[in-house]
This record gives structure tokens, sequence and C-alpha cells, in this order.
């Protein structure tokens, strides 16, 4: 039986991360995702863990008007 292979090439980035790119709390970045503004993913036991995606991260930022 061999492994499947999985896309470890982009690191997923943790609701810190994107606060700190986009210099807010990390209170804003949880409301953008609570609103359905921010795809995540839901990782670890019970889906409890949330990664952001960069690309995820990236359209968000184009979405949003400065």
């Amino acid at each position: 039986m061999t492994p499947k292979k999985t896309d470890q090439s982009r690191p997923l980035l943790t609701v810190k991360d994107v606060a700190e790119l986009d210099n807010c709390s990390e209170k804003t970045v949880r409301r953008a995702i609570a609103a359905g503004l921010l795809d995540v993913i839901r990782v670890g036991p019970g889906g409890r863990l949330i990664r952001i995606d960069p690309a995820a991260h990236a359209a968000y930022r184009r979405a949003q008007i400065w």
C-alpha cells in the first residue's frame, strides 16, 4: 500500500500569521472568517484548528476595498 501524496509545497497560514500580514488584530481576522469573507481549512481533532491557504488570503485581500 502506497501513501497518498499531499501538496505540501505551500505552507498554510494561521490566524496570527494573517493578522500580522494584514496589520490587524486576530479578532478582525476571526470576524472575516465568521462573515464568510475568508475561506479556511479546519484541521485537527474535531476540526478545531484553523488554517488559511495563501491563495484564499490573496483572494480576500483582492476583495477588500481600502
